[in-house]
C-alpha cells in the first residue's frame, strides 16, 4: 500500500504544479523533489507510461503495474479538482492541436522521459546514484520547453487526464496522449532492454 500512496502523492503534486504554474522549470523541479522523496519507496514513477516501461523492463509485476496506474490517475484527478479552489477553470476548451505535430511531440517527449528513468533509476550499472531525481526532473523540463507548444507537453497519461479535468486539454485528444505516451514509453523500454541485456 505504501507504494501506491507514494505514487498518488507524487502525481498529485506534479499535476498541482502543472495546473497552478504551467511553468516548465517549476514542473521539472516539482517532479525532481517528488522523485527524491518517493524513489526509495515506489521507484517514483508518477506516470502510467513510465510504469509501463518499468513493467516491460521486468522490474514490477502486473498487479503492481495496475495499482500504480490507478494511484497515479487518482492523484492527477484529485489535484485537478483541488486546483479549482485556487483558479476558476475555463468554461470552454479552446485547445486546437495539429495532430501530426502533437503525435510526434508526445512520442518523443515520453520516449526521452522513460529512457532516462530506465537508465538512471532501473539500470544495474547506475544503482544507488545520487542524481536520478535531477536527471528525471530536467528531462521533463527540457521536453516541456521543446514540445509544450505543440502538444501541451504531457508525456504522461495521468497528467493528460488531469489537464482535461482542468480543461487545459480537450477530451477529444485523449487518444493522442494514451497512444503516444504509452507507445513512446514502450519503445524506450525495448531500447533499454536491447542496450542492457544483462540487467536482471
Amino acid at each position: 500500500m505504501k507504494k501506491y500512496i507514494t505514487e498518488f502523492i507524487g502525481t498529485f503534486f506534479l499535476v498541482l504544479t502543472i495546473g497552478l504554474t504551467g511553468n516548465p522549470l517549476a514542473i521539472g523541479a516539482a517532479l525532481m523533489v517528488m522523485v527524491y522523496a518517493g524513489g526509495h519507496i515506489s521507484g517514483a514513477h508518477y506516470n502510467p507510461a513510465v510504469t509501463l516501461a518499468v513493467f516491460i523492463s521486468g522490474k514490477i509485476s502486473v498487479n503492481e503495474t495496475i495499482g500504480y496506474m490507478i494511484s497515479q490517475v487518482a492523484g492527477a484527478i484529485i489535484a485537478a479538482l483541488i486546483i479549482s479552489v485556487f483558479k476558476e477553470l475555463a468554461p470552454a476548451m479552446t485547445q486546437q492541436l495539429i495532430i501530426k505535430k502533437a503525435l510526434v511531440a508526445e512520442i518523443l517527449g515520453t520516449f526521452a522521459l522513460a529512457y532516462v528513468v530506465l537508465n538512471v533509476a532501473v539500470a544495474k550499472s547506475t544503482a544507488g546514484n545520487s542524481y536520478f531525481g535531477l536527471a528525471i526532473g530536467f528531462t521533463v523540463m527540457a521536453m516541456a520547453f521543446c514540445f509544450g507548444d505543440y502538444s501541451g507537453g504531457a508525456f504522461n497519461p495521468a497528467v493528460a487526464i488531469g489537464g482535461m479535468v482542468m480543461k487545459i486539454f480537450a477530451w477529444k485528444y485523449i487518444w493522442i496522449y494514451l497512444v503516444c505516451c504509452f507507445g513512446g514509453a514502450a519503445l524506450a523500454a525495448i531500447v533499454f532492454k536491447m542496450n542492457n541485456a544483462d540487467n536482471k
